[in-house]
């Protein structure tokens, strides 16, 4: 099987840098959600150099940036799957930025929370 981020298309790269390449979801939760995609493969944070955390952080920064301005967000989640019982389905590093808007949800609080929906409310 081909992993679908060791070859992303010139043209859907949207930020880059030398080691990581940000890019749309195309599976967006929201308005502008972007994955921010490590160029090495490997599957989660903890395999990552120092120099690939520091740039995949300086492309979440720029990311951040550039969806302030495209679409004006209230809010943002920043999250990584990591291991198939975290909900990771691509096993190449990806960081979810995911715009959040007043009113996307009835209730919000507790945020990533939410990914066991029971523990969201406390």
């Amino acid at each position: 099987m081909t992993c679908p981020f060791c070859n992303i298309p010139p043209e859907e790269i949207i930020l880059e840098n030398s080691l990581a390449v940000a890019r749309y979801d195309k599976y967006p939760v929201n308005r502008g959600h972007m994955l921010i995609i490590p160029r090495r493969h490997f599957a989660d944070w903890f395999e990552s150099t120092r120099d690939e955390r520091d740039a995949l952080l300086d492309l979440v920064e720029d990311a951040k940036s550039f969806l302030d301005r495209e679409f004006n967000p209230d809010g943002y989640n920043l999250g990584i799957n990591m291991g198939r019982s975290a909900g990771q389905t691509i096993f190449h590093l990806h960081i979810h930025l995911i715009p959040r808007y007043a009113g996307d949800m009835e209730d919000p609080k507790g945020g990533v929370r939410g990914v066991i929906p029971g523990k969201q409310k406390y």
